[in-house]
């Protein structure tokens, strides 16, 4: 700090007489200006890893922006990451749990839970995972619905409404069923929500070869990849954002899947997108 200050001083007065003032050797004082003035080793680095954590909508944490780094051709490890995120100010925010509990009885057909927690997948199309999240805006709510491959974890199908019924999921699982190969069925897992017990649900699955599969009852880890999904898209844009309306969420909801679809990387995919992940199974 005295080396600081008489830097600042030096202009306006002679240093002999600040360096007596201060108790300083000349030599001493000479060496800290030196270091104070030399430039940074790391500002190469910070200025990659401020870029990175900008780019992202400050939804990176170090170990993304660790993979980032990889990706960019940097040798580095994840702690040197996080020490030089805390002085930079780059925090990501913390998640925070609140779900949308669709469950209205026992009225409907229940089916077994098929998945069983085996969230992996060999090929597109072979598993799907599906929910129902709720969003407020002021006194108003928003309800988003998406369909998930497990193979490259791709919302490849999503439905947003003013609500959460019949119509809004079926139309998710009828987009996403239109994408199908022929000779591809997928096993399709929910919780036991009231609209995937109906019937016009189970017709759906029914006419494309689909299996179904759900949750056990109040049982949020058999649907744990979806769960994570919607914890990640609300801490990542909804819950420190305010939304005068519920048309500029859902615009940003639309936008967020496509960002989390093709640049969002994700740890599980070797550090790829869904979408470049699944450019690079196919090529294989």
């Amino acid at each position: 700090m005295k080396v600081q200050a008489l830097i600042a001083l030096k202009a306006a007065f002679p240093l002999p007489v600040l360096l007596q003032v201060a108790g300083l050797a000349r030599s001493t004082f000479f060496y800290h200006q030196a270091r104070l003035q030399a430039r940074d080793p790391q500002e190469t680095l910070k200025t990659a890893i401020t870029d990175i954590f900008t780019a992202n909508h400050a939804r990176y944490g170090h170990r993304r922006i660790h993979t980032e780094l990889l990706n960019q051709g940097w040798t580095i490890a994840k702690k040197t990451v996080l020490k030089l995120m805390r002085p930079l100010g780059l925090a990501c925010k913390v998640r925070r749990k609140k779900r949308y509990n669709s469950y209205q009885g026992d009225q409907g057909t229940i089916a077994p839970n098929l998945l069983n927690r085996e969230f992996d997948a060999t090929a597109p199309n072979q598993k799907w995972v599906t929910d129902v999240t709720e969003f407020s805006v002021g006194d108003r709510k928003l309800y988003l619905s998406p369909v998930m491959d497990l193979f490259y974890r791709q919302i490849i199908s999503h439905t947003i409404g003013i609500s959460p019924n019949l119509d809004l999921t079926n139309t998710s699982l009828r987009n996403a069923l239109s994408c199908l190969e022929p000779g591809q069925q997928p096993l399709v897992h929910s919780d036991q929500g009231f609209q995937y017990r109906h019937a016009s649900w189970r017709t759906l699955l029914k006419g494309a070869g689909a299996t179904q599969s759900m949750s056990r009852k109040g049982n949020c880890y058999d649907n744990a990849v979806m769960e994570n999904f919607f914890g990640h898209l609300k801490e990542e844009m909804f819950h420190n954002v305010r939304y005068i309306s519920t048309d500029a969420l859902a615009r940003h909801l639309n936008e967020y899947i496509h960002w989390y679809n093709n640049q969002r990387i994700s740890t599980k995919l070797e550090g790829l997108s869904p979408v470049q992940y699944r450019a690079q199974a196919l090529a294989a």
